[in-house]
């Protein structure tokens, strides 16, 4: 994006039989007279109306993608592969649910 402070991501993917479309905007956190936040944040819209916020953590290869503020029940872990090009991992969701997810990028 301009200015190189945001990252648009377009999103295609199927989840639970269901086709679903988004956009995300990823990055830190500037509110107005405020400095600037330390984590990498995103707020997540898709063909659903859903509207969901999320927390980035990245150590070495191993990409944690908090469901809300980090540290919350909810969450994607995984490691990238193929010169980056691939993520594979799995959410995991409160109470035992989840599922596998392979995330390639074009």
């Amino acid at each position: 994006m301009t200015g190189r402070h945001f990252l648009l991501q377009h999103v295609e993917l199927e989840q639970f039989g269901e086709q679903i479309t988004g956009l995300e905007v990823i990055g830190h956190l500037h509110p107005f007279g405020e400095p600037v936040g330390a984590d990498v944040v995103s707020r997540f819209y898709d063909s659903l109306g859903n509207t969901l916020d999320y927390t980035y953590e990245l150590e070495g290869d191993t990409l944690t993608i908090w469901g809300g503020p980090k540290g919350s029940p909810a969450y994607f872990r995984g490691e990238f592969r193929d010169d980056d090009r691939v993520m594979d991992g799995a959410w995991v969701y409160p109470g035992g649910g989840g599922y596998d997810s392979t995330m390639t990028r074009r």
